[in-house]
């Protein structure tokens, strides 16, 4: 019972000489741990994550009995195998160092934010131009931007920088229009550029029946966090792919269900946190100055 009492003691005296920064470094490291491990769990290197946690497992094992052989051939293992996670794995972590960098949270967070209208109407007039051209099989892939900038890909095709209506979308996806093979990047409610190229998925375990628009749709779902609309020049289906997953043979409510709550919804939790962060950091101020006039 007393070694109860002083674990609990122990964790109470602790947790009283904890900061305000103690907490914010404390949530920063679990959410980029998380945000690492739910990227890892999407690619191919989830397995080999698996087999880490393993080793690692059975080093705390081998240190527990004092299993020096054991020990010392794990140690060796995970020295060399970091080497060759950056050798085997280098398209991941390209991947991830990509999300990181056209990350635009530091924009998000300062409070630069505002739900565009624009988005709402660009779902409704992406929804129009994708009824009809599912009934007429006309093929088409679109991209919306959301935090991760797609500035990289807009240089490679047409600045057009419009209001996004159904008109436009269908003209430009038009079979003769010179840019109905490439895809238009919906950024901010407008259309930013139409007649992109975009990686292709390395994903060996797709179906065989997509076609070039589809696995161009998941590649650059996988390198980004946009929500990428295809609708098949075969058989008319209307997809969605997000985060390296695609959801296909969608109808017309659904799809629009799929992307309203993917943008708008996404949206506005982003301007609630970001206005949360704010005020946070207003009621530290505002502590900090009651303690200097204390």
């Amino acid at each position: 019972m007393e070694h109860i009492i002083s674990f609990f003691t122990t964790i109470y005296n602790h947790l009283q000489l904890l900061r305000i920064a103690d907490i914010l470094d404390i949530g920063i490291v679990a959410y980029i741990i998380y945000k690492i491990a739910m990227f890892v769990r999407r690619t191919h290197a989830f397995r080999l994550a698996q087999g880490v946690v393993v080793l690692l497992v059975t080093l705390l094992i081998s240190e527990i009995f004092d299993l020096t052989m054991i020990r010392y051939f794990i140690t060796k293992s995970l020295e060399l195998g970091m080497i060759a996670v950056v050798i085997l794995f280098q398209p991941e972590l390209r991947r991830l160092l990509e999300r990181i960098g056209s990350s635009n949270l530091v924009r998000k967070l300062s409070g630069n934010v505002s739900v565009d209208k624009g988005v709402d109407n660009a779902i409704t007039q992406t929804t129009l131009a994708f009824k009809v051209m599912s009934e007429s099989k006309t093929g088409a892939l679109m991209v919306f931007e959301r935090h991760s900038s797609m500035a990289e890909y807009t240089h490679t095709g047409t600045i057009i920088n419009a209001e996004i209506s159904s008109d436009l979308i269908r003209n430009i996806f038009f079979e003769p229009a010179p840019l109905h093979d490439g895809a238009v990047i919906v950024r901010e409610g407008k259309i930013a550029a139409a007649g992109c190229m975009l990686p292709l998925s390395n994903n060996n375990t797709l179906s065989h029946d997509l076609g070039m628009r589809h696995r161009a749709a998941i590649g650059i779902s996988e390198h980004s966090d946009a929500v990428v609309a295809v609708v098949s020049e075969e058989t008319g289906a209307i997809s969605v792919a997000i985060n390296g997953m695609m959801k296909r043979h969608l109808d017309v409510e659904t799809f629009e269900k799929i992307l309203r709550s993917e943008l708008i919804q996404e949206t506005e939790d982003t301007v609630n946190a970001a206005d949360k962060f704010a005020n946070f950091l207003s009621t530290l101020k505002v502590k900090k100055h009651d303690e200097r006039d204390s």
